[in-house]
C-alpha cells in the first residue's frame, strides 16, 4: 500500500518532485487548509507537510488516524501541537538552519529601513511629493545594536552588524564569555535596554518571553531607540510600543511579526507612520524556500521508506523498533533536563546563570539502551526553556557544545534501588549545582525519584510548585491556604526531607500556573528557603 503525503501549503516545486520520485509514495498538493477543510481528509494520509499557515491542532492530529510524520518546511513549530503528536507517536520534523541567514538579513534590512525611513520616503515620492527634509534619517555606524538572543539567527545578525561598524551588545543567559562571538559584549537585559540605539529580537515565543519588551522595559530604553522584531509576535507588547512611539520616546519600529497575524486593518501600531511593517517575510527568499522544501521532502522520504528520522523535534534518530523501547527513557530524560534547568531559572532567586556542565549517570538495564539519544533528550529539556521548542534531538548536543557546556556520561550495571535509573547533575556558571534522578517502571511509567539529595517518588507532569523549606509543622497547611485563596487547585503532593527538623522539599502539583505574587509571598515566608514554578 502506497504512503500518501498531503502538502497543505505552497512549497517550492522541488519538494513534490522529490516525494513523487520515491517509490511507493503518492502526493496531494493543496493550499493552506482551514480546520474544517483538513479534518475530513487528514485520516487518509500517512504524512503531512506544512509551512506556518496550517494549524496542526490536537483535533487535527486525533483525526489523522494514519499519520506517522508531520514535516515543517522551516524552523518554527508553534503551529503544530507537538505534545499531542508525541502522545500519538507521530514524529514532528523541522528544517533547522534552512533560513537562518534569510531571517538575519531581513532584520538588518528592517533596521536600515527604519533608520532611513525608506518605505515612508518611497510612498511619499510615489504620491508625487518631494519631501527631503521630512525624511532625515540616522546613520547606524558607531551606534549600539542590542541583540536579544544569541542563537543561530542572532549570531548572524551580530556578525552583519559588526560589518556595519556597529557596537554590538547582547543578552542571552545561555551564552558565556567563552562561547560568545568575539566582537559581542554580553550584558544584562536591563543594560541592553539602557545602552542600545537599536534593539533586535531573536528569541522564541515562550511563557518567559511573552511581552518581554513591555512598557516597563521600554521605559528603560534610551530616548530615540528603534525596535526590530523579526522573531515572533507577542514578544513585544504592541500596545506599549505604540504608546511609546506616540509619546516620542521610541523613534520607530520595524516589525515582521505580530501577535495576531494578519493584524487588523485598523491596527493602531501598523497605522503609525514611524512603523515599518512587513507580512512575516523572515523566511521568504527564493533560496530559503528551496532549501527548506528540499530538506523536508528528503526527510519525509527517508522516514516513510526506511523509518529514518532526521531533525525531529520530538524523537532522536532511531529505528522504529528502538523508538518503541526507548520512548519512556527519552520522556524521563527530557523531563529531568527541564527540571534541572527550571530549578535554576531566572525567576528562582537563589540561582541564575548558564549551564556549563552536565553529568549523566545511567544505572541498571538502561545502559543497554542508546544512551547518547537519552542524553540528547536531557540536553533538549535543559535548553528548550531558553531556546524554544524548535530545538530538536539532533541540534541539542551541537548547540550544547557551541555554548561550551561540558557533557559527560557514565554507565554502571551495579544494582541500585531501581532497575533503571538516570541521574542528571547540572552545574551553572553561577556556581550552583542541581541534581535530579528518574526511573522507568514497567514498559512506560516514569517517575522522579530524587531531587537535590531528597528522595521521593513524583509524577513529572504539568505544573509543579517546588518548595525548599525548613521541616517545621504547618508548612503544607499554610501553602494550601495561600493557594486556595488565589483559586489555585492542588491535584497532588509529594514530600521529602533529609531528617526531622532539617530541610525538606515539597512538590505541589497544581492545575493552573501559580501567580507571580503568590511566589513572591512564599519567598518572603521565614520557613521557605526557595520557591519555583516548574512546567513539565
Amino acid at each position: 500500500m502506497a504512503h500518501r503525503v498531503l502538502i497543505s501549503e505552497a512549497l517550492a516545486p522541488e519538494a513534490a518532485s522529490i516525494l513523487r520520485s520515491a517509490p511507493g509514495i503518492e502526493v496531494d498538493e493543496r493550499g493552506v487548509l482551514k480546520k474544517e477543510e483538513i479534518l475530513p481528509i487528514i485520516g487518509d494520509y500517512d504524512a503531512l507537510v506544512v509551512r506556518s499557515g496550517t494549524k496542526v491542532t490536537e483535533e487535527v492530529i486525533a483525526a489523522g488516524k494514519r499519520l506517522k510524520v508531520i514535516g515543517r518546511a522551516g524552523i518554527g513549530v508553534d503551529n503544530i501541537d507537538v505534545p499531542a503528536a508525541t502522545r500519538r507517536g507521530i514524529v514532528v520534523m523541522n528544517t533547522p538552519g534552512g533560513n537562518n541567514v534569510t531571517t538575519a538579513e531581513l532584520a538588518i534590512s528592517m533596521m536600515l529601513a527604519s533608520a532611513r525611513h525608506i518605505p515612508q520616503a518611497n510612498a511619499s515620492l510615489r504620491a508625487g511629493k518631494w519631501e527631503r527634509s521630512k525624511f532625515v534619517g540616522s546613520e547606524v555606524m558607531g551606534k549600539t545594536l542590542g541583540v536579544v538572543g544569541l542563537g543561530n539567527i542572532g549570531r548572524v545578525v551580530a556578525d552583519r552588524a559588526n560589518g556595519l561598524h556597529m557596537k554590538v551588545v547582547a543578552y542571552d543567559p545561555f551564552v558565556t564569555e567563552q562561547t560568545k562571538p568575539l566582537a559581542v559584549e554580553l550584558v544584562s537585559l536591563d543594560e541592553l535596554f539602557a545602552r542600545s540605539d537599536f534593539i533586535t529580537i531573536h528569541v522564541p515565543l515562550l511563557p518567559e518571553t511573552k511581552n518581554l519588551v513591555d512598557a516597563a522595559a521600554l521605559a528603560k530604553t534610551k530616548p530615540g531607540v528603534r525596535i526590530v522584531n523579526c522573531a515572533r509576535g507577542g514578544i513585544v507588547d504592541e500596545k506599549a510600543l505604540a504608546d511609546a512611539i506616540r509619546s516620542g520616546h521610541v523613534a520607530g519600529a520595524a516589525l515582521d511579526v505580530f501577535a495576531e497575524e494578519p493584524p487588523k486593518p485598523d491596527d493602531p501600531l501598523v497605522a503609525l507612520p514611524q512603523v515599518v511593517a512587513t507580512p512575516h517575510l523572515g523566511a521568504s527568499t527564493d533560496e530559503a524556500q528551496v532549501n527548506v522544501a528540499i530538506a523536508i521532502a528528503e526527510q519525509v522520504v527517508a522516514f516513510l521508506s526506511r523509518g529514518a528520522i532526521t531533525a525531529a523535534v520530538n524523537m532522536p534518530a532511531l529505528t522504529p523498533e528502538q523508538r518503541e523501547v526507548i520512548a519512556p527513557f527519552l520522556a524521563i530524560g527530557e523531563k529531568l533536563g527541564a527540571l534541572a534547568g527550571q530549578l535554576c531559572a531566572v525567576d528562582n532567586p537563589p540561582c541564575s546563570g548558564a549551564p556549563v556542565e552536565v553529568a549523566v549517570e545511567y544505572t541498571g538495564e538502561v545502559v543497554d539502551q542508546p544512551t547518547k539519544s537519552i542524553t540528547a533528550a536531557i540536553l533538549r529539556g535543559l535548553l528548550v526553556p531558553q531556546l524554544g521548542p524548535d530545538l530538536n534531538y539532533v541540534s541539542a548536543p551541537v548547540i550544547a557544545r557551541e555554548r561550551g557546556i561540558h557533557v559527560t556520561e557514565t554507565t554502571s550495571m551495579q544494582p541500585s534501588d531501581y532497575r533503571n535509573r538516570i541521574a542528571v547533575r547540572v552545574r551553572f556558571s553561577s556556581g550552583t549545582t542541581h541534581e535530579v534522578a528518574g526511573a522507568v517502571f514497567g514498559r512506560s511509567t516514569v517517575r522522579l525519584v530524587k531531587l537535590d539529595g531528597f528522595f521521593l517518588e513524583a509524577v513529572p507532569e504539568g505544573y509543579i510548585l517546588a518548595l525548599y523549606n525548613r521541616d517545621v509543622p504547618g508548612v503544607v497547611g499554610r501553602v494550601g491556604t495561600l493557594l486556595g485563596r488565589h483559586q489555585v487547585n492542588i491535584s497532588a503532593l509529594e514530600l521529602g526531607r533529609e531528617r526531622s527538623g532539617g530541610q525538606a522539599v515539597s512538590l505541589f502539583h497544581v492545575d493552573d500556573p501559580v501567580p507571580a505574587e503568590v511566589l513572591a509571598e512564599l519567598r518572603q515566608a521565614p520557613e521557605i528557603i526557595s520557591a519555583a514554578l516548574l512546567r513539565l
